[in-house]
């Protein structure tokens, strides 16, 4: 049933939060309300389907990325402890829409590479990395993976429709 459905991760529940089912949720996305806003969610646990939960209420910890949500049916910390390490869901087609210029991260997976300097291919984007910075995981044509900062200075253009992206990368870059 959900194999034509395509998952985005936004978030893992890191820990129950009080005594009245609350838990906390490590975000992985740029969109907060995605853990504010009432609706339909997910719940994943390794190797098994999503499971339909609908999301109440969420808050942010104020000074922290961390955010406080409460799910329909959870009401102690008891059932909460039990979903801690569960990944938080969304369609795919419930993506925001973005301004000129932006990009959902998950679209950049498989664009060609080439080098602004001589416009030849010399890879694919295989993979994203978010650690404080977005990181392009590139495996270029020789087999050798490298990350590459997804910053204007170093990715200037993005052509998702013609499936590629422009690199200008410092010297050394693609030789770690």
């Amino acid at each position: 049933m959900y194999k034509e459905i395509i998952w985005l991760t936004v978030g893992e529940i890191v820990a129950p939060h009080g005594l009245r089912g609350e838990v906390r949720v490590n975000p992985s996305t740029d969109f907060p309300e995605r853990f504010i806003k009432p609706g339909e969610r997910w719940l994943q646990s390794k190797d098994e389907e999503p499971q339909n939960i609908q999301l109440i209420c969420g808050r942010q910890i104020p000074g922290k990325s961390i955010f406080v949500v409460s799910f329909q049916g959870i009401n102690d910390r008891t059932t909460a402890e039990l979903l801690v390490g569960k990944k938080v869901l969304v369609n795919s087609k419930q993506r925001p829409k973005l301004k000129e210029g932006e990009f959902h991260l998950l679209d950049l997976v498989g664009l060609k590479i080439k080098l602004q300097t001589e416009k030849r291919e010399i890879g694919q984007i295989i993979n994203l990395i978010n650690a404080g910075n977005d990181l392009l995981e590139i495996e270029l044509k020789s087999g050798k993976k490298v990350l590459v900062p997804f910053v204007s200075e170093i990715v200037p253009k993005v052509n998702l429709k013609e499936g590629w992206a422009i690199i200008t990368p410092p010297s050394g870059l693609l030789d770690l």
